[in-house]
């Protein structure tokens, strides 16, 4: 007959289930006597020393949840930046130099359009954890998926090569040659994605939109009539000409750029942003939206103050600059020259890194700033062929650069309200979005922004149909 011992020692069945094999004040017992014979008597003797561990509490939480918010910070603020670009500046200048103050109504009405658009990308990428083509092509059909992508694919293109022109523009005020200064400045933001951390890149960028500060700062030296800003921002005299619905369409482009909702979206995800994080990222989207909107007000206050008074027209950023110099003062000039070199190094970093991300995740391709070219080829060969296109071609003497700048922005101008409606089909979807859908407020302004959208890109369509027969607008 088996003895206690030898059940005890029997392993556990299913019928006798695992049981200690001595009571725990006869183990603790037992295991007093087995030390006390093992540890000496002068051992013994040492006082007790009672390990408490630490309470929560006593950790500087604090300082703990202000790192924890700062680190969540920078997709928002690069990506509305980043709209900032030599483009951008471009348009917002011309708009100031031929309108003068006329147009600022429309950036104002922009600053919640712009808030809202990337706030729903920004929550479907820390919802899904997902890009925006990567959820189009998985719930749209792949006709759908690769006409967004071939009109992204074309717009980007020709935006990146306007960020070398800006970059190239910006070298020759200072007085650098563009061969010289373009394929190093080319080669620097290659390697810091190339080689780099999604940190680090984004601290970079995070630097970079600094540089921005200077439009205020040039706006003021230009003298402006706030009462009259005031005026027309309130009561604005809109034009019934093709030129002005031109204006319109592309200051539209321009800061509700596609290239923006996907790489916001793509970043967000990227970060590793929760749903329970989202909070702090929600207050930085709008933080960077109302930021560069602000700039980009100033920037058209700082032409019409000065440009539009003196009758100067432009063409491009650098035009801008060098006109400021005789009506508002060297200062004025070089701090316009800065901005748009920032602006534009900015840009020509987070453009590439859009368009690979878009491009990556519509045809299911790895991903990612972290990740080396064993592990995504595609993704960084896309981000190099930019880098490397938009480098050649500002290089190429002679060529029309203005226009293809203003083609690229018009071009965003009509692609917009393809990825508009595709982003409000997306976050409103209870399989995609789950509880994190949009309220009835977030879809008035969304609705709103791509009906107005859209009607002013087919009117602008109609226009220069209409102009080839000589029954346009002028």
């Amino acid at each position: 007959m088996p003895t206690d011992t030898d059940r005890r020692n029997d392993p556990p069945t299913d019928d006798a289930p695992l049981r200690p094999a001595l009571k725990p004040p006869r183990a603790a017992a037992a295991l007093r006597e087995t030390l006390g014979r093992a540890v000496p008597v002068a051992a013994r003797s040492l006082p007790r020393i009672r390990i408490r561990p630490r309470r929560r509490e006593e950790a500087p939480a604090g300082r703990s949840r202000w790192l924890v918010y700062l680190s969540l910070l920078g997709p928002g603020i690069v990506t509305a930046s980043a709209g900032n670009d030599a483009g951008g500046i471009a348009t917002y200048a011309n708009a100031g130099a031929q309108y003068g103050y006329g147009l600022i109504w429309a950036m104002v009405l922009l600053i919640p359009a712009l808030a809202v658009v990337q706030e729903m990308c920004a929550r479907m990428g820390a919802v899904t954890g997902k890009g925006l083509t990567e959820l189009i092509r998985e719930e749209f059909s792949l006709r759908w998926t690769a006409f967004v992508m071939l009109a992204l694919l074309v717009a980007n293109s020709g935006i990146v090569i306007s960020e070398f022109v800006g970059i190239a523009a910006a070298f020759e005020l200072f007085g650098v040659s563009k061969y010289l200064a373009v394929p190093l400045m080319g080669f620097f933001v290659w390697f810091l994605i190339a080689r780099g951390s999604f940190r680090r890149v984004e601290r970079v960028f995070l630097v970079m939109a600094l540089t921005l500060f200077s439009y205020p700062i040039a706006a003021f030296l230009g003298g402006p009539d706030w009462g009259q800003v005031a005026r027309q921002t309130v009561r604005p005299s809109v034009e019934f000409s093709g030129t002005y619905l031109f204006s319109v369409v592309t200051i539209i482009g321009t800061t509700i750029s596609p290239y923006m909702q996907l790489y916001v979206q793509s970043s967000v995800a990227e970060k590793g942003v929760s749903p329970q994080d989202f909070p702090v990222t929600r207050a930085d989207v709008y933080i960077g939206s109302l930021f560069a909107n602000v700039v980009a007000i100033l920037i058209i206050v700082a032409t019409g103050a000065t440009l539009f008074v003196s009758g100067v027209t432009i063409s491009s950023a650098a035009d801008a600059a060098r006109a400021l110099e005789p009506l508002a003062g060297p200062f004025a000039s070089v701090l316009f020259g800065v901005g748009l070199l920032g602006a534009s190094l900015l840009a020509a970093g987070v453009l590439p890194l859009a368009t690979a991300y878009g491009l990556s995740e519509a045809f299911g391709f790895e991903k990612g700033v972290n990740r080396g070219w064993r592990d995504a080829p595609v993704f960084l060969g896309i981000f190099t062929g930019l880098i490397v296109l938009g480098v050649v071609v500002t290089l190429i003497p002679g060529l029309p650069l203005v226009q293809v700048l203003l083609v690229t922005q018009l071009i965003n101008g009509l692609t917009l309200p393809v990825v508009l409606f595709s982003v409000l089909r997306l976050v409103n979807s209870k399989d995609v979005m789950g509880k994190y859908t949009n309220g009835r407020v977030y879809n008035a302004i969304a609705y709103t922004t791509a009906i107005l959208v859209s009607v002013l890109s087919v009117a602008l369509l109609v226009n220069t149909a209409l102009g080839l027969f000589g029954l346009g607008l002028s």
